[in-house]
């Protein structure tokens, strides 16, 4: 299990959520759509053009986090990555949508404690970095 598997399984045992979905690990599923759309900032850039941008904001900002639902996060994957995504893991593109929908904004939140996204959200190198510093402030 990788750093993010184990920080954001925390995040999510925390939140009283499940790791495992459906025969795939949902936080590998998270890090897989961030590597697909250019890291943290550009899948926030995604949801900030899919009109959006309320949510996404609220899960990069410091109070609570709007939700989304499973139907908002296809409309803005589109299908066909959707289910390229979901096939990786052996599940639903729908499945997949309600685990993303569930999750995707506390890790959002959780990898954005300063409530704006970090100067290098683009490089999925420093996500690893970033992930090091959450993984001090979950266990440190």
């Amino acid at each position: 299990m990788g750093l993010f598997d184990s920080v954001v399984g925390s995040v999510l045992n925390n939140m009283g959520g499940n790791a495992q979905s459906g025969g795939g690990d949902i936080m590998q599923m998270v890090m897989g759509l961030m590597q697909q759309n250019g890291g943290l900032a550009g899948l926030v850039e995604m949801f900030n053009q899919s009109g959006l941008s309320q949510q996404a904001a609220s899960w990069v900002g410091t109070g609570d986090n709007l939700p989304i639902s499973a139907e908002q996060i296809g409309k803005v994957l589109g299908s066909g990555p959707l289910a390229e995504l979901a096939g990786k893991f052996g599940i639903d593109p729908q499945q997949l949508s309600g685990n993303l929908a569930q999750y995707l904004p506390e890790v959002v939140n959780q990898l954005t404690p300063q409530g704006r996204l970090p100067d290098n959200a683009n490089d999925t190198d420093a996500l690893g970095q970033g992930l090091n510093a959450l993984a001090g402030k979950l266990f440190g």
